[in-house]
């Protein structure tokens, strides 16, 4: 997931994005975020991961309470996310966290790759 996670994320929205460990001090989760600049009630989640291993154990939710506590001290009542519509396990999970789908948005990220545009209202 490297890669897709450039350290940018971590410097500069340092107050809205956070990572999960175990009682080891190993990584088990992160999420970074960030409040919109052009909107300003809301917040967006960019990306999540949870370690498959540590799944099912409550880290994602623990991540995104602490996303939503964050962004409501500033003030955000909206916060929005994207996932793809295959990602199944994604749509339900942002389900049981609160979100509603705003629409599929066909051609979102480039040809063939639609998305689900979630949003949660705090």
């Amino acid at each position: 997931m490297a890669p897709a996670l450039p350290r940018l994320f971590f410097l500069h929205f340092e107050g809205t994005s956070f990572v999960a460990e175990d009682e080891t001090g190993e990584l088990v989760g992160f999420l970074c975020g960030f409040l919109s600049q052009t909107d300003p009630e809301e917040a967006y989640i960019h990306y999540v991961g949870v370690s498959p291993e540590h799944r099912g154990e409550g880290v994602g939710r623990t991540l995104y309470e602490r996303f939503f506590e964050e962004v409501r001290r500033d003030g955000r009542t909206v916060v929005r996310c994207v996932t793809s519509p295959v990602n199944e396990e994604s749509v339900a999970f942002h389900e049981a966290q609160g979100f509603e789908t705003d629409r599929v948005a066909k051609d979102y990220d480039g040809p063939g790759e639609d998305r689900v545009l979630l949003v949660k209202r705090l």
